[in-house]
C-alpha cells in the first residue's frame, strides 16, 4: 500500500513540491541584482558565501573560487564535491610549500583558505550520514582552520564548554592582549547549516577592528556537535548560550564587559539566539538576522498542497516515503533535496514526518515578550527562507526593536556577498546602542 501511495504522488511531488530553503537566486537573469555565479539557484548562493569570505583575513580567493563556480556541473551533487575538494587540496599543498613559507600571513590566508573549501566539499554531502567523507572533510578543515587560527597577531584558542549533558565547542577572540582592561563582546552563533569557522571572517576582524572581544560557538544540530556528539538541534537553545555566558563572566573576567554583552544569531540562529536571549538575562543586546517567528509556518508553507495534506493526515510511513523519494531524485531542483536532506541530517533523524514534528517547537509566540533588552532584527527584500517572519519578530518587541531591510544587493539570505553592508549596519547599531 505504502509503495502504492508513493509511486501515484509522485508524479505529482516532482511537478508542484517546493521545500526550504529557497534563495532570491531564484529570480530570472534580469531580475538578480548581481552576475548568476550557476545556473542552479542553490549553486549560485553557496557560491556566493565561499566569495563573500574573500573579504575577511584570507577566507577565500576571487578568482578560485570564479573557477570552481565555472568547473562545477549546475545541480550535481558529485560535481561540487569534486571541484571543491580538489581546490582544497590544490590550497593546502600551496599552505604547506616551503618556498613559501617565509611570508606568515600568507600561509596563515591559504590554511584558512583551505578550511574554507573543504567546508565547502561538504556542503551536499549530507543525504548520505554514513558517508566518510562528511568526517574526513571537517577533520581536514578544522586542522586546516586551527594553523589558520594559531597565525593571527593573537592567537584565537578553542574552549570546550561544558553544558547540560552536551559540550558546547567554542572559539574566543581576544581583541588584546591586555588582561586588565574589560571590553565589550560579542557572542556569535550560526544557524541550519553553517560552521562557525565561517563566523570568523564574517565577524570577527569586524569586531576586533571596533575594539571587541568575540567567541563563536556551536551547540547541538550545529557541524561540530552533531559530528562528535551525534547530537540534533535542541530548542531550548539557552543551554547552549548560558555555558557560553558563564565561560565569558568567570573565565574571561578580567577582560570581559559584563554590561556590554551582545548576542548575535543568523540566519536559523535567529530562533536560536532569540530563544536563548529570552531566558539568559545576562545577554545586553541581541541581534538576529533575521527573526525567525515559527519554523514550522515556514517549512509547511513550502510544502506541496499534496504533501501538505499527507502531512496532516498523520501518516507518518507514506508521508516518509513520497519526500524521501523526492529527494532520492536527482532531477528534484537542489534547493528541495538539499534544505530535506541537511535537515535530517541536522536534526538527528532519518524521517521527514518526525522532523516536521521537531521543527513545531521553533516558535517564538509565548516566550517572545521575555526579551526585555534592544534588539536588532534584519530581514532582506527576497527572502526565501522564512518570508515575512523578521518584520513579524520586530513588531512583536515593539520599541524594543530596530529593524532594519537589507535591499538590492544586500538583499540575499543573511546579505551573503555583502559581508561590508552587513558589518556597517550591525557595528552602527552597536555602537549607538551598546557601546
Amino acid at each position: 500500500m505504502n509503495s502504492l501511495i508513493s509511486f501515484s504522488l509522485r508524479s505529482l511531488l516532482l511537478a508542484a513540491l517546493t521545500i526550504l530553503p529557497f534563495t532570491n537566486a531564484q529570480l530570472r537573469d534580469d531580475e538578480n541584482p548581481i552576475i548568476l555565479l550557476s545556473e542552479d539557484p542553490s549553486f549560485h548562493f553557496e557560491l556566493l558565501v565561499a566569495l563573500g569570505e574573500a573579504v575577511a583575513n584570507g577566507g577565500s580567493d576571487v578568482a578560485p573560487v570564479l573557477g570552481a563556480a565555472k568547473n562545477i556541473t549546475a545541480g550535481d551533487f558529485d560535481s561540487w564535491t569534486e571541484v571543491f575538494w580538489e581546490l582544497a587540496n590544490q590550497t593546502k599543498a600551496a599552505a604547506e610549500d616551503p618556498e613559501l613559507a617565509y611570508d606568515a600571513i600568507n600561509v596563515r590566508d591559504t590554511w584558512f583558505s583551505t578550511a574554507t573549501y573543504f567546508r565547502r566539499a561538504d556542503f551536499y554531502l549530507h543525504g548520505n550520514p554514513e558517508n566518510p567523507l562528511i568526517n574526513y572533510f571537517w577533520e581536514e578543515q578544522l586542522a586546516a582552520f586551527d594553523k589558520g587560527l594559531a597565525a593571527l597577531p593573537i592567537p584565537g584558542h578553542r574552549v570546550q564548554i561544558p553544558a547540560d549533558n552536551f559540550t558546547v565547542e567554542a572559539i574566543w577572540y581576544p581583541v588584546s592582549t591586555d588582561n586588565s582592561t574589560k571590553r565589550p563582546t560579542i557572542i556569535l552563533g550560526n544557524g541550519y547549516d553553517g560552521a562557525q569557522e565561517d563566523l570568523y571572517h564574517s565577524f570577527v576582524p569586524f569586531a576586533h577592528a571596533r575594539g571587541w572581544n568575540a567567541i563563536t560557538y556551536e551547540g547541538p544540530g550545529q557541524p561540530k556537535v552533531r559530528r562528535e556528539q551525534n547530537l540534533g538541534f535542541i530548542p531550548q537553545w539557552e543551554r547552549a548560550v548560558t555555558p557560553v555566558v558563564d565561560y565569558l563572566l568567570t573565565n574571561q573576567s578580567t577582560v570581559v564587559d559584563a554590561t556590554k554583552l551582545s548576542l548575535f544569531g543568523y540566519s536559523f540562529g535567529g530562533y536560536l539566539a532569540a530563544r536563548a536571549a529570552a531566558f539568559e538575562p545576562r545577554i545586553t543586546a541581541l541581534l538576529l538576522d533575521g527573526g525567525i517567528w515559527d519554523a514550522y509556518d515556514a517549512y509547511y508553507n513550502a510544502l506541496s498542497p499534496t504533501l501538505q495534506s499527507l502531512l496532516d493526515s498523520g501518516n507518518a510511513t507514506a508521508f516518509d516515503s513520497a519526500l524521501l523519494s523526492l529527494i532520492k531524485n536527482t532531477s528534484t531542483p537542489t534547493a528541495t533535496r538539499w534544505g530535506a536532506e541537511q535537515g535530517l541530517w541536522a536534526f538527528n533523524t532519518p524521517s521527514p514526518y518526525e522532523y516536521f514534528q521537531m521543527a513545531k517547537q521553533y516558535r517564538v509566540e509565548g516566550w517572545i515578550d521575555r526579551i526585555h533588552v534592544p534588539t536588532w532584527v534584519a530581514d532582506v527584500s527576497d527572502e526565501g527562507f522564512y518570508p515575512g517572519q523578521s518584520k513579524r519578530v520586530a513588531e512583536a518587541l515593539g520599541d524594543r526593536a530596530t529593524y532594519h531591510l537589507f535591499e538590492g544587493v544586500s538583499g540575499y539570505h543573511c546579505q551573503i556577498g555583502s559581508l561590508q553592508d552587513l558589518n556597517r549596519v550591525v557595528w552602527a547599531w552597536l555602537n549607538k546602542v551598546v557601546a
